[in-house]
């Protein structure tokens, strides 16, 4: 995970950088708290991103229960962070909520989730491609299309292109199965897409050093 091996030896209180593998690690670690506090897991070897996140972070057990203290200190770190709304964290929380009820179905949810955050952002990435080297002073601009790009996933009945239209079908199964929102999906990409548009300057300002 990008931000542990970056934070190896800093103070847990100091700030993470903001980047794609960043944000999503925490939105990882996010997931695993959730289900962690749902099902009463006592392991925490089964949800290991939460155990790096508690180790580098010392992020103390509340309540006696795992997942509680995690799931409170990653969506503090992720609002501050990256800006994302209560609503967001609720869908998460909802999601999980109606998906997995033992912990037989996390393996299984986790693998869904997974295919739907890879298909959207390759679908995503295909459908806006000029779009998304729009400086990024438009941040209304790019959240705009990137919402408009969402809705037309989610609703367009036939794209003209097989792989595309493959594609966008699976999202929508997946969008369905899971119970994610149009205006979930736009503030995770939107906020991908931000952070990946910094990348490239830095690795080069890094590569200058």
């Amino acid at each position: 995970m990008g931000i542990f091996s970056k934070l190896l030896g800093k103070k847990g209180e100091e700030v993470s950088s903001k980047n794609v593998e960043d944000f999503v690690s925490l939105t990882r670690v996010y997931f695993q708290s959730v289900i962690a506090a749902n099902l009463g897991i006592t392991n925490i070897r089964f949800v290991p991103d939460v155990a790096n996140f508690k180790r580098l972070f010392k992020v103390p057990t509340q309540g006696g229960r795992l997942g509680i203290g995690e799931k409170t200190a990653s969506r503090k770190m992720l609002m501050q962070d990256y800006g994302l709304s209560e609503g967001f964290f609720k869908e998460i929380d909802n999601s999980i909520k109606k998906n997995c009820r033992t912990q037989n179905d996390v393996q299984a949810y986790l693998f869904m989730y997974q295919g739907f955050s890879n298909d959207l952002m390759m679908l995503m990435g295909n459908l806006m491609q000029w779009k998304f080297r729009m400086p990024s002073i438009f941040k209304g601009a790019l959240r705009a299309m990137t919402e408009k790009t969402v809705h037309e996933v989610c609703t367009k009945p036939v794209w003209k292109k097989d792989d595309v239209h493959k594609t966008a079908m699976a999202v929508r199964q997946y969008k369905e199965r899971l119970g994610y929102s149009e205006q979930w999906m736009t503030e995770y990409v939107y906020n991908i897409v931000m952070l990946a548009k910094k990348e490239p300057k830095k690795k080069a300002e890094d590569n200058k050093k």
